[in-house]
């Protein structure tokens, strides 16, 4: 059984006594903090200027799509201390109408992070300063990892050589669907060498 890390308990019950978090734990040694929305551009300042914390480095945000609840993006930031040699996870949550706080004027590297977000999620990132698509092409439609997204999307690009460029078209599936075997090709082989090995004559 892995040992409890001590020095985390004690951290999570510290940040929960100062800030307003719904809940704070300890999975695999990682203090993780819920936070509501409102809450967070108050929680990650504390967390990066208090003598006691030092979060100076924000190394990634990340989100995930819970379809099934009422707010289903849930986003994670992932702070550092390199002080105290200590990593803490803030984790929220926003609607498909609701936004978040843009958090780029505490940590700079949140920019493109918010970005990557907006475009694969389409969480709105208000007071971010150019809330632009960074992965898809310009004037694509959807969001990728949402988990109603289908896994064809909505058009197809090709080369035209008529009109000598690259066109967008309505996805036209080019046959119907079919139903595949999954079945391992190699679990007929083997019964089959089974077979003729017990069939095989002995050599004289």
């Amino acid at each position: 059984m892995k040992e409890i890390n001590y020095l985390s308990l004690e951290s999570s019950k510290y940040l929960f006594s100062m800030l307003p978090f719904d809940c704070v734990e300890v999975l695999n040694n990682e203090v993780i903090c819920n936070v509501k929305p409102q809450y967070l551009v108050f929680v990650l300042e504390f967390l990066q200027g208090h003598t006691n914390c030092q979060y100076k480095v924000l190394t990634a945000i990340s989100g995930t799509d819970y379809p099934e609840k009422l707010d289903r993006f849930e986003l994670s930031y992932e702070l550092l201390s390199l002080k105290y040699n200590a990593r803490l996870r803030i984790k929220t949550y926003v609607n498909e109408v609701g936004s978040i706080e843009s958090v780029t004027s505490i940590f700079n590297s949140a920019n493109w992070w918010e970005r990557e977000i907006w475009d694969m999620f389409g969480v709105f990132f208000s007071n971010h300063p150019d809330l632009r698509r960074i992965l898809t092409d310009y004037g694509f439609e959807g969001h990728p990892l949402r988990k109603d997204f289908p896994l064809s999307g909505y058009v197809e690009v090709r080369y035209d050589d008529s009109v000598k460029r690259v066109v967008c078209e309505p996805l036209e599936l080019s046959q119907e669907f079919r139903l595949f075997d999954f079945e391992s090709s190699w679990s007929n082989a083997k019964d089959q060498i089974s077979t003729s090995l017990i069939s095989k004559k002995p050599i004289n």
